[in-house]
């Protein structure tokens, strides 16, 4: 490992630990708020702890804000496609204004994810990954990437009785090489640009 990819990958996780813990303090009344309206809104806990795969292939439990009916896992697949019935009311609103995501910065302040960074996947289609795709496991996952930013309308694409087969054959390896392009030319710099960007997208 290079003293340059040494010092890029310390002022990253101070980026990440300070952004992190600001947001958290900042956002804390808006998560009072959003927890608040999901409990009125349906039944269940306020945040989804989901199984993904992170650094070096480590499993581990992401968090969201609960969008769908409780035990939506066991009531079918681990993708969203359109029109899925276990989205509540306030799932459909939290989704497109992407807030369900907003909890995910407790998992980079622990470490599981970064700011920015391919986004974890479901350990049942990381399964499925080539050896080239996997590399990019070597990194944290982030909130939010490219690949993110490009598909941020992806429920809309997955429509039919195929949808599975869309994903796993067209969306996920594209999704994958977007983030294994980024891969190639990461830098912090680079990850303020995708936060730019990715905020720029929610407007």
């Amino acid at each position: 490992m290079s003293w340059k990819h040494t010092v890029d990958e310390v002022c990253r996780r101070a980026l990440d630990v300070t952004a992190s813990s600001i947001g958290l303090v900042l956002l804390g009344p808006l998560f009072v708020l959003l927890g608040l309206v999901i409990k009125l809104g349906s039944p269940g806990p306020v945040f989804f702890r989901g199984e993904r795969v992170g650094k070096d292939g480590k499993h581990f439990r992401v968090y969201k804000f609960r969008t769908m009916v409780a035990n939506a896992a066991r009531k079918g697949p681990s993708i969203t496609a359109a029109g899925d019935p276990r989205v509540t009311r306030v799932g459909h609103f939290l989704r497109r204004k992407k807030l369900d995501e907003l909890p995910q910065l407790i998992n980079v302040l622990i470490g599981d994810m970064s700011l920015v960074g391919p986004r974890p996947e479901d350990p049942r289609y990381v399964a499925i990954y080539t050896p080239e795709q996997r590399k990019a496991l070597c990194v944290r996952p982030g909130i939010t990437s490219l690949a993110s930013i490009n598909y941020r309308h992806e429920e809309k694409l997955l429509q039919g009785d195929g949808w599975e087969q869309i994903y796993r054959e067209e969306i996920l390896p594209a999704k994958l090489q977007i983030e294994l392009d980024y891969l190639e030319h990461r830098s912090v710099w680079r990850d303020i640009y995708v936060v730019t960007q990715t905020l720029l997208s929610l407007m």
